[in-house]
């Protein structure tokens, strides 16, 4: 009688070993290996093996490049994203937390679609269809080509898919489908991949874009295994809270155009829609008070103006406090410090806050500058003009150093009335805005 065969898996990353461990070596989870039974590794196997047999490969100057057809959403945020539109036989991942507008974006989006002529199938498993429908009315999607089935198991989707040709697929949400051929419980691992395998292959043969609705985890990743980000064409996710007005749609992976552009949508009566007037949506020109300095930020090819806001307060317990929202706190510390080095200005004893307004998160380090100028701006209950922007990155020696697309960012401060730019370097093409150069960090006291 042959040996039974134990496996464990890994019910966040999906790894496989032979034995159980505590702690996973791949994504460092603690207490995540369950034992899979004889059919659940024979699913992994099927999973991890190749079917591509008998291919053979091919000089790059053989191969026929091929054109990507795309069709609109409908919704000008939306198809920035995606790089300029959907793509027939994509597969889409969109996350976000709880309330932040995925089911409401997509079923605003579907009904557009199904207004076109397309037929769109919305597959809901968290949501009865009344309770689809009511939203339906009052976001203006009640379309005839717009059918909508509640259901959690895989198969009677495939059915359904094979009853009528649809253009547009949702699926509202992985974590809820489930297939009947596999025991584990829907939302783990080995559901979750086989299903996304399936749907994949359906997306591919039959020429439908899928889009899926994936929960997230607290620490803001999405939930399930992490080949679930590796399948899919596309992965979208929303920043913001959901108290908030905007709401920003960021691309993370897009295997048809750009990953780096963002959508900026705001919450309204009708539902989640492309906001208006974006460039002056994440600033305030009304007021002028200390703590505040405005920078220029490039999100793909999109120039955003943003408010920096700083509180300086003094401290009353022996370990100062440093909070950032929207920015980095490792560099923060390090801005901190170089101010005590540098400029000798004494903030051990003080607390420090930033926050960056809109709810954007920086990721490029054009907004050193700005982050120093409203420090310095609170510390001393100095207030910054409204009409002037800072554009730089700092060094940790205290230069100041110049950022990409600096032409763009002031064509950009232009268009909103700014006068007056703090930067590292001259740019290259005349600009009526009248620039300063501040290539070290002790030129901003001159210039205060």
């Amino acid at each position: 009688m042959a040996k039974k065969k134990i496996l464990f898996e890994c019910q966040h990353c999906g790894l496989t070993t032979p034995k159980w461990m505590g702690k996973c070596t791949n994504c460092g989870s603690w207490d995540s290996f369950v034992e899979l039974n004889e059919h659940q590794q024979e699913v992994v196997k099927q999973t991890k093996s190749t079917t591509s047999t008998g291919s053979k490969a091919l000089s790059i100057n053989d191969i026929v490049e091929e054109e990507v057809y795309r069709f609109s959403s409908k919704d000008d945020e939306l198809d920035m994203v995606l790089g300029g539109g959907i793509v027939p036989g994509s597969l889409t991942l969109i996350g976000g937390s709880p309330g932040v507008g995925k089911s409401t974006l997509l079923l605003k989006v579907g009904g557009d679609i199904a207004s076109s002529g397309k037929n769109v199938l919305y597959v809901t498993g968290e949501e009865s269809s009344g309770q689809i429908k009511l939203r339906a009315n009052r976001l203006n999607a009640n379309q005839d080509s717009l059918y909508l089935l509640s259901e959690i198991r895989l198969e009677q989707v495939l059915v359904e898919l094979e009853h009528r040709e649809y253009d547009f697929l949702i699926i509202d949400s992985i974590q809820t489908l489930y297939s009947e051929n596999i025991s584990s419980a829907p939302g783990s691992v080995t559901q979750v991949r086989q299903i996304t395998f399936e749907l994949m292959r359906i997306a591919k043969e039959k020429d439908i874009a899928i889009f899926i609705i994936g929960h997230i985890t607290k620490e803001g990743s999405i939930a399930g295994p992490r080949v679930l980000e590796h399948m899919v064409d596309t992965v979208l996710y929303f920043e913001g809270d959901s108290s908030q007005e905007l709401r920003i749609l960021r691309g993370f992976k897009n295997r048809f155009g750009p990953t780096s552009e963002i959508g900026v949508f705001e919450m309204r009566n009708d539902g989640l829609v492309s906001a208006t007037d974006v460039a002056s949506r994440f600033f305030n020109r009304n007021s002028e008070q200390a703590g505040s300095a405005l920078t220029v930020i490039m999100e793909g090819s999109r120039p955003i103006i943003l408010e920096v806001q700083a509180l300086v307060s003094e401290s009353h317990t022996p370990n100062s406090k440093r909070q950032a929202t929207g920015f980095d706190n490792n560099r923060l510390n390090m801005l901190l410090a170089l101010l005590e080095r540098k400029l000798e200005i004494p903030l051990s004893g003080y607390d420090v806050f930033i926050n960056i307004t809109g709810g954007i998160k920086i990721t490029e380090t054009s907004a050193d500058l700005a982050i120093l100028a409203a420090i310095i701006s609170s510390f001393r209950d100095r207030v910054i003009s409204k009409e002037t922007v800072f554009i730089g990155e700092v060094s940790l020696v205290g230069d100041v150093r110049e950022v990409y697309a600096m032409d763009v960012r002031l064509k950009e401060a232009k268009m909103q009335n700014i006068t007056k730019a703090l930067l590292s370097k001259k740019p290259l093409e005349k600009t009526s805005i009248k620039t300063f150069v501040v290539d070290e960090v002790t030129k901003l006291l001159e210039w205060y």
